[in-house]
This record gives structure tokens, sequence and C-alpha cells, in this order.
């Protein structure tokens, strides 16, 4: 969705700026924090500890990090957007709740362009399709066939109604133009759980959940969303080369409540960016299946608004109505 090496390069201009003083961002004695709007586990959340020991650093001020969970996530973000512009709250969040869920939920509580001041873009996945054994499928060609073959089975899992996997096999449906049938969890580890059991036929989520299984055999990974192969499972081809002219990401990133000093940000933005340039930090985000990216804020402002304007057709397509 964005060349990784143009941001990295782009985010030197925004370090030039003169440092803010300290006290622009704390006040001694009393930590930061960093907001994760979802459960503690997983790969955002160990995200939003790297980032925080960074911060910690950096910026000689203790950060700790705050599941605030709930609401797919929207709970956390409007904590954020309620808080004191100061640099002592940030965000730390993936892609769906400030580019995608403008166009899912009416009474969403928050306008993510004007209520958030975008800080730099951290991390990038790509999503993956990945089919049970027991469907002989190896290639996207052969389970096309199988889905035409099978309409009464084509169902596919993802880690619930209205995420990004459940949009993405909707722009993959019409690519292919095939009928399939969603069929929503609470979070991809049962999905997958049932895929490798043979009771789902496919499951789409994003390639650090499913890579150690189709390493291991369990499951087989058929097509990756990204542009380009995966630097994780550099075997599978992506959606492209398969024939289908469809391609997307998830991202992780970090944002302050609107009005935060842009002085502020900018000296967050290079802490931040700073670290991620570490070989130490790329080889622990790559352990969790992300890649380190890094931008300026106005590069995070882009891919925000660029973003919110691809997923919107899918959103439209997919039908899906939140119930709350």
């Amino acid at each position: 969705m964005f060349d990784r090496r143009q941001i990295l390069a782009g985010s030197a201009a925004a370090f030039a700026m003169t440092a803010a003083p300290a006290a622009l961002l704390a006040q001694i004695g009393q930590p930061s924090r960093i907001i994760f709007p979802f459960t503690a586990g997983g790969s955002g959340d160990a995200l939003a500890r790297m980032i925080a020991d960074k911060l910690r650093v950096g910026l000689d001020q203790t950060f700790i990090v705050e599941n605030r969970a709930g609401a797919a996530g929207r709970i956390g973000v409007q904590a954020v957007k309620s808080s004191a512009p100061d640099g002592k709250t940030l965000l730390l969040t993936p892609i769906a709740p400030v580019a995608v869920y403008q166009h899912v939920y009416q009474n969403l509580g928050y306008d993510p362009i004007t209520d958030l001041m975008p800080v730099a873009h951290v991390s990038s996945m790509e999503f993956a399709l990945a089919v049970a054994n027991n469907t002989n499928v190896t290639s996207m060609k052969e389970l096309v066939a199988w889905i035409k073959a099978n309409p009464s089975q084509a169902n596919y899992g993802t880690p619930g109604a209205g995420t990004l996997p459940h949009f993405f096999m909707v722009l993959f449906g019409k690519a292919a133009n095939a009928d399939l049938q969603h069929v929503s969890y609470k979070g991809s580890a049962a999905a997958i759980t049932d895929v490798a059991g043979g009771q789902l036929p496919m499951v789409s989520t994003t390639v650090p959940d499913v890579m150690a299984l189709h390493k291991a055999g369990k499951i087989r990974v058929i097509a990756v969303s990204g542009e380009k192969r995966s630097a994780f499972l550099p075997d599978v081809p992506t959606f492209i080369e398969a024939g289908y002219k469809i391609s997307g990401d998830s991202w992780y990133g970090l944002f302050a409540p609107a009005g935060t000093p842009k002085e502020t940000v900018a000296r967050i933005n290079k802490v931040v960016v700073d670290a991620l340039k570490t070989p130490e930090m790329i080889q622990a985000i790559a352990a969790i299946g992300l890649i380190a990216t890094g931008s300026t804020p106005e590069q995070l402002a882009e891919i925000q608004k660029r973003d919110a304007a691809f997923w919107a057709p899918a959103v439209q397509a997919s039908g899906f109505k939140p119930e709350n």
C-alpha cells in the first residue's frame, strides 16, 4: 500500500526540528501511557510494549501500556480523544479504528481525522488466505474451482464480522466471481483451529496468525495480500500473482489527541522512528510477524486518509451492519 523505503527516507526532514523541552511531554512522577485498544497478548500488545520501552529511554519518562479494550477498539480511541493534548497519552492502534470504522459505525463516538493527531506509522502486516488440508487445494486456481464445484461448502472464517480480513475476502469474492459464505469468529484462533481440524475449509486472517501452522504443514496458506510476497512466507504467491488484482494490508500507527503541540509530536516521532531503524527493533518486530516501518506524522496522515478511501467500497459491498 505504500513504499516503506520512501517513508523511512522521508522521515529525516521531521527530525531536523528543534527538540521540545521535556516539560512539554511529561510532569515528573506521573507516568505517560500508550493506550492499546484491545486486550493484552498478541502482536499488537507486544508492539505497544516495545514502543513504550523505547519512549521511556528516549524521553527519560516512564511510559506504561494501558489495555483499554471494548467495542472493537472504539473505547480505547475515545479515551485518547478525551485526554489532555500534552504528549502524555498516546494511542497505538491497528488500521481499522482509525481508517475503516467511519464506514462501518453510524455512531462512532470520535472522528479519526479531526480528533487524533498522527505521530508515526509503526509497522505493517499482510493478510493470508489459508485452507484445510482435507480440501486438497494447493493453489488459488484450485481453490476457485473447488468453490464453484462445492458452493454449499464454500465457507470462510475470519476473526470477526467487520474486520479487515472479512472485507478483504469480499474483494476476493468479487474479483473471482465466487459465492463465498462468511463465518464470523470471536478472534482468529478459533477459526484457525477449525481449519486445522478440517471442520472449516478456509480462513482469512493476518500472516502472523497462520505462518507457524503453515510451516508445520497443519494448514496451507495459498495467497497473501501484499503487492509483493511476504518475507515471512516467501513460498506463497500474492493474490496478484494468482491473477486477482487485489491487494491490501494492515498496519499499526501511533496517534496523539488532537491539539498536541507539533514540537511534542516531532520529538516523540524522532524517538520512535529512530528506534524502528535499528537492527534490534527490526528483528524484535519481525519475531512477532510484523514489518517495522516508520514515517513522518504527515505521511501517516496521508496513509490514513488513503486507506479510508480504499476500504470504503469493500465495507459497502459486504453489507455488514454492526449490532452496536
